[in-house]
């Protein structure tokens, strides 16, 4: 079994996704040999104003106007995935919806139960981040979330990490991550130290047994917190490595429809400094 039924989320609002994030979403698509469905969604902007306010600025034109960006942004970013999946023989369809911007996290979690891993592109507007927090904790899929703009070569597997705490978050990334193990051209597993007390009696060198029951083989390391937080650790040790992924357990739980995150996913999911898979 693989990833073979991939979903990603487009931005229509208020600036279709980039070229560079397609582009992304398409080399994982292409290492895997996986179809991706794009998921577009216009945002529906509430009516709002009174009397007096409508006569002066016409704020039912302005939210007119700005439905149509939203619109066109969707139909802009739809274009262009289909046109760069089939320059590079990529399988892909598009599915529509329409909502406020305050449902878009639960309407993208609804679609990617049914795909076994969504794609994320993490970029300054805060309407990813929240949409990825609810992915990942309200889907029971893994997610990838990845910045906009290209940090990397472009094989996201050539060389692959796994953040390893002896979690239950950690365990179930590495057997959501396994299709991708597989796949990788070298895996490397590190522990980051000083900054917690891992509670467990077990060695990693258990982690390095299991995975070359799969055919993997793993180099372990320790990375010294000194000082950082763990997503900073995280990042400073993907790059120094040339990591162009992570796999990681994510740490969270839902609130009254809001996510409190561990300190070290919301580093992660804010500010992906590469590609990053997060299971929970």
């Amino acid at each position: 079994m693989g990833f073979k039924d991939l979903l990603f989320p487009l931005n229509s609002y208020p600036e279709p996704t980039p070229a560079s994030a397609i582009d992304q979403a398409l080399d994982v698509a292409v290492a895997l040999g996986a179809s991706v469905t794009v998921h577009a969604v216009h945002v529906e902007l509430p009516h709002v104003g009174n009397v007096l306010a409508n006569s002066l600025l016409d704020l039912p034109g302005m939210v007119a106007a700005e439905r149509e960006k939203s619109e066109a942004g969707s139909r802009a970013a739809i274009a262009a995935f289909a046109a760069a999946a089939k320059e590079r023989a990529v399988t892909s369809q598009h599915v529509t919806d329409s909502c406020q911007r305050s449902q878009l996290g639960a309407l993208v979690t609804e679609q990617a139960r049914t795909h076994d891993l969504t794609l994320i592109a993490i970029g300054e507007e805060t309407g990813a981040q929240q949409i990825a927090e609810s992915v990942i904790f309200g889907s029971g899929r893994p997610t990838l979330v990845f910045p906009e703009q290209r940090t990397g070569t472009g094989d996201p597997f050539g060389a692959v990490g796994i953040a390893w705490d002896f979690s239950r978050p950690a365990a179930r990334a590495v057997a959501d991550a396994l299709p991708i193990l597989t796949r990788a051209g070298s895996v490397r597993i590190v522990t980051v130290t000083q900054e917690k007390t891992i509670a467990t009696r077990r060695a990693v060198a258990e982690l390095v047994r299991h995975l070359a029951c799969h055919g993997i083989e793993a180099t372990v390391d320790e990375e010294p917190a000194s000082g950082r937080p763990i997503g900073q650790a995280l990042g400073d040790y993907a790059a120094t490595h040339g990591l162009g992924l992570l796999v990681m357990g994510a740490y969270g739980h839902s609130r009254m429809r809001d996510f409190i995150l561990g300190g070290a996913t919301r580093t992660i999911v804010s500010q992906p400094p590469l590609p990053v898979l997060l299971s929970h």
